[in-house]
C-alpha cells in the first residue's frame, strides 16, 4: 500500500502514482509603512495541497473505474483521512480536481494507458463534519464490482 484516502488505497492494481507533490503556505498580512520596509505579522497556516500523478495501463495496473471511484468520492463534497503506507498521518483531505488522458486505445476505444493528476486540499482536521462516508464509497465499490 502507498497511500489510502478514506477506504480508497493506492497500491498497484489500483492506482499507483508515481510522483508525489507537496505544497505548504503559510500566511503573512503586510502592513505599508511610511519610509521603511512593510511590516510583517504571520496570520496562520495557509493552503497545503498534495498532487498524485502517474500512468496507469489498464492490463497490469488500475484503470478508468478505480479514477470514477475518486471521482464519487470527490461528488460527495467531503473530507477523507488520508494515510501513507509508514503509517503517518496526513488528517483530513478533499479532492477538488481529478484529471486524466488516455491514449493509445485498443479496438473496441478502451485506454491502453491512461495518465493521470489527483489533486488534494488539506482542511481543518477539527472539522469532523466534513468526514465523508467511508462506507458509502466501499458499498459503491462493490455493487460496481458486481453489477
Amino acid at each position: 500500500m502507498l497511500m489510502a484516502l478514506g477506504m480508497f488505497v493506492f497500491e498497484a492494481r489500483s492506482v499507483p502514482y508515481q510522483q508525489l507533490q507537496r505544497s505548504t503556505e503559510w500566511r503573512h498580512a503586510s502592513q505599508s509603512r511610511v519610509g521603511d520596509r512593510p511590516a510583517y505579522q504571520f496570520v496562520g497556516p495557509g493552503a497545503d495541497t498534495i498532487t498524485l500523478s502517474g500512468t496507469l495501463l489498464p492490463e497490469f495496473t488500475g484503470g478508468r473505474l478505480d479514477l470514477d471511484e475518486i471521482r464519487d468520492m470527490a461528488d460527495q463534497g467531503k473530507a477523507w483521512p488520508l494515510v501513507e503506507g509508514t503509517g503517518k498521518q496526513y488528517g483530513l483531505w478533499v479532492i477538488p480536481r481529478v484529471q486524466e488522458t488516455s491514449s493509445t486505445f485498443f479496438r473496441d476505444g478502451a485506454a491502453a494507458k491512461i495518465e493521470f493528476t489527483l489533486s488534494l486540499e488539506h482542511v481543518d482536521d477539527e472539522r469532523t463534519d466534513l468526514i465523508g462516508s467511508l462506507s458509502t464509497s466501499a458499498i459503491a465499490r462493490l455493487a460496481g464490482a458486481y453489477a
